[in-house]
């Protein structure tokens, strides 16, 4: 009896030792680089909402069980402790495994080699461990672990169901939350773009024109006449003379637009809008007399939507015509919404997807964005994650010369953008909750949105080149590409963001 005894208490404190060191190393890795232990949890499908509360209260339940389990009176309690986390442990990885589109890694040192169904398998083996040391208890005088073999059974099963179905609802409101609640707690996903090639231009002075046939178009704005065309492989570059028909107009705010077969010259302070094809780069007046404007995207051959002043207000509206017919303009009036000034605080950029036929209207100082048809219908008003509702600016107006300028320096919020089917991409100029500071330094952060169903789906990093952010990029089927500095770069996209890719409308083939 002695001997078995023996045995008995050999093996339930080599349980208890086993636990406690691994919930000591476990809990101590993630306190020594705290930082990167909330940056995970913010990462982390199931608990990225929760990433707060969560970082201390992880480490702190495996010291406390971790010192239980050392303690002839504590252990028997600890070792359902124990059970408990480790079952909770086990749930989010079988959760991370089955249910999450990526699975980023919240453990440190040796635990972090270990592959995923390693780790599932290791903690299993805890489990197992930790409920056979609660049958081999034996009760002490004092009665801490009388229990009879079925009540101990009913505890464990007791604890599990607990354990998982905590577990489960967590992930299920951190999903809720995180795309359509979001408390400006970023997910990272794993590896969504991949850099793939890059090219020096020379010069910081190019912007996108558009894309498509294989090819992204690149203009310029100190050389408005010149046109750069650049395989998506980035291998070869080539460069034309944009020509036009009629060229005796004060050009003051020249823009080219590029959509496969044609290209488009427009100057919304003239007002003038050009058109012509590719094949020979010369472009025809097509309208001379239409609406001005500053801000200007194509939804077809013949149709444009814009941004203007309205003289009435004073304030930013959207407005749209055919170029066959410039003169019939239309106005939304209602479309951009007035916080402060009307103009500053309405400022923002203006896309168009044909793959899911929308305009989309992002503002440059708030957390919101329009979603509307091509007649500029509203189809609902969306957020982003961050939580500058409303512009935080101060406008000055000079009455002796009938102008609003701004009398300090903005929030930026908003900083580019790019559409791509029903995906909209945001270059924030905010960082989330819990986010490195130094990856702020190195890089700058795209969300991702879905539009079809107003959610918010990741985010993710573009490095830094040469010490300087990103300025602006677009997004194709494949790729995305961004210029940083004076080099543009080019990124593939991952099966996580292809995937994504849900037009509702019939696209144009390229």
């Amino acid at each position: 009896m002695a001997a078995k005894h023996t045995l008995r208490e050999y093996l339930i404190t080599s349980v208890c030792i086993l636990h406690a060191l691994v919930f000591v190393y476990a809990a101590a890795s993630k306190l020594l680089d705290f930082e990167m232990f909330q940056v995970q949890l913010r990462q982390s499908p199931l608990l990225s909402s929760f990433a707060g509360w969560v970082s201390w209260a992880v480490p702190v339940s495996e010291f406390a069980i971790a010192g239980s389990l050392l303690f002839p009176r504590t252990r028997f309690w600890a070792l359902f402790a124990s059970f408990g986390l480790m079952v909770m442990f086990s749930a989010y990885i079988y959760i991370m495994l089955h249910y999450s589109s990526f699975v980023p890694c919240s453990c440190g040192g040796i635990l972090e080699d270990l592959s995923w169904n390693e780790h599932l398998v290791f903690n299993l083996a805890l489990v197992v461990l930790a409920a056979a040391a609660v049958f081999l208890e034996l009760p002490h005088a004092n009665g801490q672990s009388a229990m009879s073999a079925s009540r101990r059974l009913s505890g464990l099963a007791i604890i599990s169901t607990l354990g998982i179905a905590s577990v489960a609802g967590l992930f299920l409101l951190s999903e809720e939350m995180i795309h359509h609640n979001n408390n400006f707690t970023r997910r990272f996903a794993q590896h969504p773009i991949v850099a793939a090639h890059d090219i020096d231009l020379g010069y910081n002075s190019y912007y996108f024109a558009g894309s498509g046939n294989g090819s992204i178009y690149l203009a310029n704005s100190t050389a408005p006449s010149l046109m750069t065309v650049i395989d998506t492989a980035l291998s070869d570059r080539i460069e034309h003379t944009m020509k036009l028909d009629n060229d005796r107009f004060p050009f003051r705010a020249l823009q080219v637009k590029v959509a496969p077969p044609h290209f488009y010259v427009l100057d919304g302070t003239v007002p003038l809008i050009y058109q012509g094809d590719l094949s020979d780069w010369t472009a025809h007046l097509r309208g001379s007399k239409g609406a001005y404007f500053d801000l200007a995207v194509l939804t077809d051959s013949d149709h444009l939507v814009f941004r203007i002043i309205d003289p009435k207000t004073s304030t930013n509206v959207l407005g749209s015509f055919a170029i066959s017919n410039t003169s019939a303009a239309t106005y939304k009036s209602g479309l951009l919404e007035k916080q402060v000034d009307g103009i500053f605080d309405t400022d923002g950029m203006l896309l168009y997807s044909p793959g899911i036929g929308k305009v989309v209207y992002l503002y440059y100082y708030r957390n919101q964005f329009i979603v509307a048809d091509q007649d500029l219908n509203l189809a609902y008003r969306g957020n982003t994650i961050d939580t500058t509702s409303r512009a935080d600016i101060k406008v000055a107006v000079l009455k002796k010369h009938a102008q609003s300028k701004m009398d300090a320096p903005p929030l930026l919020v908003n900083k580019s953008c790019a559409v791509s089917n029903n995906l909209l991409f945001v270059n924030s100029d905010l960082p989330g909750r819990h986010e490195s500071r130094q990856m702020w330094d190195k890089a700058a952060v795209v969300d991702v949105y879905d539009l079809n169903d107003n959610s918010y789906l990741f985010s993710c990093y573009v490095e830094n080149v040469k010490g300087k952010k990103m300025k602006s990029f677009i997004v194709t089927d494949q790729h995305l590409f961004a210029i940083i500095g004076d080099h543009l770069v080019s990124y593939n996209l991952a099966a996580s963001i292809r995937n994504k890719f849900k037009p509702t409308t019939p696209e144009k083939t390229n």
